[in-house]
């Protein structure tokens, strides 16, 4: 057996053990490290006028939600912008099939953060049949044009497919069905879904063949573990748009004013029932 090179094994030695669990205290440090330079990113991208879109596409419980959460829990709703469509009108469906997406293109100063996205054509509407063949085959063609005009126009644009293994989704699914907080999650139309994992699955690969280009490629993250894959995707975001420190004010309280003769009223307000 050839032995390996120095480097190859020193870049082993460093890597992570992804059989081992990553405990909640270690999650949660890393996280936050990762939070302040959200806040960076956040900071230089208004600094800098830019314009990011960043799609998030996968199997029903890869995990989107929750990654799209961690990533903007911490910074400005007005600058991170969360945009999941529900299922189009009538009228929607009579217009140009990408029409209803490009109002939603960040402008100079904006992140905008698809869960879903035009993508929905190669994936739920190719499988459960919503879009005819004709429909479907000339959306792989456009694609990469549409995309290549997005980026030609300045908009820095990163796909992110999450993988989840049929285990991890069955084991998910089930765990949702006695859970008050997730039952919500449960559709019909993820039941329907599930029975069908290799139309699921080829659709996937004919999407991947067709739309994964040089210049708006798809990265793939495994998503089995929930925390590592947020933690991976974040750092790949943030790897992938050159940042730097903003300019910025230091912060300092003002003084704050007299009270001037002023008293607390006598109002009955009507506090709420401090039950914690």
């Amino acid at each position: 057996m050839k032995a390996k090179s120095k480097k190859a094994a020193k870049a082993e030695a460093g890597k992570p053990d992804a059989t081992q669990k990553l405990g909640r205290k270690d999650y949660d440090k890393e996280l936050a490290r990762l939070h302040v330079e959200l806040v960076k990113l956040q900071e230089w991208v208004v600094h800098k006028g830019l314009k990011v879109c960043v799609v998030f596409e996968g199997r029903d419980t890869a995990g989107k939600g929750g990654t799209i959460k961690a990533i903007t829990e911490r910074v400005s709703p007005r600058v991170y912008r969360v945009v999941a469509l529900p299922s189009p009108t009538e009228r929607e469906k009579s217009q140009m099939y990408m029409q209803r997406y490009v109002p939603h293109f960040p402008a100079g100063g904006e992140i905008v953060i698809w869960d879903r996205s035009w993508y929905n054509r190669a994936g739920v509407e190719r499988v459960m049949g919503f879009c005819t063949e004709d429909q479907y085959r000339r959306f792989l063609q456009g694609v990469p044009l549409f995309e290549k005009a997005m980026v030609d126009n300045d908009i820095i644009l990163l796909k992110y497919w999450l993988e989840v293994s049929p285990e991890e989704q069955t084991r998910r699914l089930t765990a949702r069905i006695d859970d008050g907080r997730k039952v919500w999650k449960l559709t019909p139309m993820d039941l329907k879904s599930y029975s069908r994992w290799y139309d699921y699955s080829r659709a996937r690969d004919e999407m991947f063949a067709a739309t994964d280009t040089d210049f708006a490629p798809w990265h793939v993250a495994r998503s089995d573990d929930k925390k590592r894959a947020r933690l991976n995707i974040i750092t790949h975001l943030l790897e992938s748009i050159p940042y730097k420190q903003a300019p910025r004010l230091k912060v300092k309280l003002p003084k704050r004013q007299k009270a001037e003769g002023y008293r607390e009223p006598d109002h009955p307000f009507r506090f709420i029932d401090e039950r914690y």
